[in-house]
Order: C-alpha cells, then structure tokens, then sequence
C-alpha cells in the first residue's frame, strides 16, 4: 500500500468512527429501510451518481470483479467463488442480496460481515450526500454504494457482484465488471423483466460488457441463442463451464450445484488462475456454505429458499435424492409476485402437509390466496394448516415426527434462521 493509500485509508476510518458514535446502527438502518417506500426503480443513474462522488468510478486497476446475474444459483455461485479466491490468499469483496437474519450479511469482506460502526458510518455520509437529490436512491442502491466504499477501503483485490434483478438495468451493471456470469434463466419476476424466456434472457445478457468474457451455465436453447449472441455482438469469449470431475463432494447439497460449483471454478480461474491449485478448490468447494440452500439447521428441519417454479423443481429432486423414502412437512409462505401454483406443482410429490404462514412484507400472499393456488394445482387430499406465525409453525412441528421444510420465500428461510437460531431478526422487504 503506497503511502498516499495508506494515509487516505487511516483519515477514513477516523471519520467514519467519528461519524458512527454520533449515530448508531439501529437509527442507520431505519432510515435505509425507510427509503424502501421509494420501490424498486431501474437503471443506472443513481448508482453510477454515487460510486462517482464516493471516488468508486472508475474503481482501481488492482480491483478485479465478477458480476453474477441469472434467475436461481447466483448466490450460491458466489459463495463458491468467493471460497475458492479467499483460500487462494486473496482479499474479497461479496455482496449478495436478500439477507435473511441481519443486513450485515449483504456486505462481506473475506467471510466477514461489515461491522455495525462501518454501516452506521457509511450510512450517515450517503444520507448527507443525497439530501438535495431530486431522484432519491433506492435501498438498493444504497446498499452498493456502501457495499463498494466497505470494499475499497477494506484493500480488496476481487468483488463478487450478486445482481438484485435482471442485469441490464440493475444498479450493480453500473460497475465495471472482468467476468461475467449467467447462471440458469427461468421464468421470475415477470413483471419486470418479460413473459418470456427470450426476454428475461435479454435483460440478464445486459451485464455483458467489451473486452468481458461471459461464462454461462447450460442454458435453456432461448436463453442460450439470445446470450451467445449477444456475446457474438460484442466479440467476447462465450464460455460454457465444465462439468466437475463425478468424486468431487460440494458443500452445498443438490445435483444442481454441480453446475454452480463449475460456474464458480470457471470465473474464479480467470480471475486468479496462477495461485490456484485443483486439489485446492477441489477443497474449497467441499466447504463452502450458504445458508439457506437447503440447510438443515436442526435434524428434522431444512430451510430452502426456492421461490419460483425452477427453484422448487430442483428443491423437489435434491429432496428425493437426498431423502428417497420420506415425504415434507412443508411450512409455506410467498410473496404475492410468484407463481405459487406452479411452485406447489413442482413439490406435490413429496409433500406430506402444508402449513401455510404468511411472510412478514406487505407483499405477502394470504392463506387464503396460497390454499387456493394449493388446490389449483392438485394438493386438495393434503392435510392444510395455518398458523399466526412462524414462531408456532416451528413449535407445532416440533412435536411430530418426520422431516420440516421450509420453503417458499428467502425472508420466510431468514426469519426461520433467526427464530431456531436465536437470533434478532431484520424485515426487509428486498
């Protein structure tokens, strides 16, 4: 670190302890989740906005990044990733989004979650720096831009990019990438992105840049004509990961992350190829974790957060995989932006019961909305519940036998999270 570096570094640190013993982390995250009644809003202006007067744009030469998009797998992408560049000795850089128990998960720095004075600090000088924007950002938006200082200052040499919808028009397309990744591209979030896999396929193939090569997972033949060509266009290397060897165990459980294991080795080998060894992301793989992701958290009780139709097709087969004998007590709840139907025809097979909880969000789908889309698509013979909470879901399953999932919205899996694992539970709507 150069002098001037170095300098720089310790006179913000000095001000941001300044600034966050004047206001804590609880009043900083009140105020950041307030500006969730601004929505979500699209595009690039904001943030490019921000990172530009936090001094982030362009970022430094030494900074490599890899951008995620994709419909289900980004997360767990990254957390390979990640994994396998932070045991090769590098310093790294994750933002994922949604938490589930606390915001700090969001923001990573070599596995660690950024701690509460930087969020109060960071928080309080973007407050004061867009108080006279007639575009105020989002929460999202926000979150980057704090996610990028944390980073920075934190000396990392590669950020992993998980992007919060779409790709072309997401806040994190604002920052200049060096790989990109696509992983599977289904039908979600319509409302936004298209009603079709062409056009979903469009909106995620915005992340590819010039000079950017783009790995891709095996995607479905729309999918895959609309991105290969999009990286035609553009002249960059289009590249399909391959398979991991069959004897190589995963810390994440499901057929499924094989192909994010793989999208993960591939990004990570163009980032930092000399260092790493096969024996050592071969390591690195096998422990890696991501909470959430089909994570059983007690012995009876599995948190998955599948949330659309693709993701609780592959949560039914890592279940019959896993547990080839045994059916799910399923305790559900969703926003009301998904396909529920679809998500419900998906798990039929291996449900037992369904209670349903409706999720803590304005967005949320009633009991009476899920029991419909239940028996719309065929669960009318299954035992159906309620419960007020998920607090006395959890404890009425407790006392009977059998397996637990929960499923059905990643905020429903966080608040699981903070309830059997006895921790303070943040409600975010994003």
């Amino acid at each position: 670190m150069s002098v001037d570096r170095a300098f720089f570094v310790s006179v913000t640190r000095s001000l941001r302890k300044s600034i966050s013993e004047n206001v804590n982390y609880e009043e900083s995250i009140d105020w950041l989740y307030g500006t969730q009644t601004f929505g979500i809003k699209l595009g690039l202006e904001n943030t490019e906005r921000l990172l530009s007067e936090l001094g982030l744009s362009p970022l430094p030469e030494k900074i490599k990044v890899i951008h995620v998009a994709g419909t289900n797998g980004k997360g767990s992408v990254c957390a390979f990733a990640e994994q396998i560049l932070r045991d090769g000795g590098l310093k790294t850089g994750l933002f994922t989004s949604p938490h589930l128990v606390t915001y700090r998960e969001r923001i990573r720095v070599s596995g660690a979650m950024i701690p509460e004075s930087d969020v109060a600090a960071g928080l309080t000088e973007l407050r004061e720096r867009i108080a006279d924007w007639e575009h105020h950002p989002t929460f999202f938006e926000l979150s980057l831009a704090l996610a990028m200082k944390h980073f920075c200052e934190s000396g990392c040499d590669v950020i992993l990019l998980e992007t919060g919808m779409g790709g072309r028009l997401d806040a994190t397309n604002a920052v200049q990438s060096d790989v990109s990744v696509i992983t599977s591209i289904a039908l979600d979030h319509q409302q936004w992105l298209g009603n079709t896999i062409r056009e979903i396929a469009g909106e995620k193939a915005g992340i590819l840049k010039p000079n950017v090569p783009v790995v891709t997972a095996d995607l479905h033949p729309d999918a895959r004509d609309v991105v290969g060509r999009k990286a035609l266009t553009l002249g960059i290397p289009y590249i399909e990961a391959h398979p991991l060897p069959t004897d190589w165990e995963l810390g994440l459980k499901g057929p499924h992350q094989r192909e994010n294991a793989a999208l993960a080795v591939e990004a990570a080998c163009r980032i930092e190829g000399e260092r790493l060894t096969q024996d050592g992301i071969r390591e690195s793989l096998r422990q890696t974790s991501w909470p959430g992701r089909f994570q059983a958290v007690r012995e009876n009780i599995l948190l998955d957060g599948a949330h659309n139709p693709e993701a609780a097709r592959v949560l039914r087969k890592t279940w019959e995989e896993t547990f080839p004998h045994e059916k799910a007590r399923l305790v559900f709840g969703a926003a009301n932006s998904k396909d529920v139907t679809e998500i419900f025809s998906e798990l039929l097979p291996i449900l037992e019961s369904v209670t349903f909880v409706p999720i803590r969000s304005e967005r949320r789908l009633s009991t009476e909305e899920m029991t419909k889309a239940l028996q719309g698509a065929g669960g009318s013979d299954l035992e159906i519940c309620e419960s007020p909470g998920l607090a006395e879901a959890l404890a009425g399953q407790g006392k009977r036998e059998g397996k637990t999932l929960v499923a059905g919205s990643l905020f429903l899996v966080g608040e699981a999270l903070g309830i059997l694992q006895g921790d303070d539970f943040e409600v975010s709507l994003q």
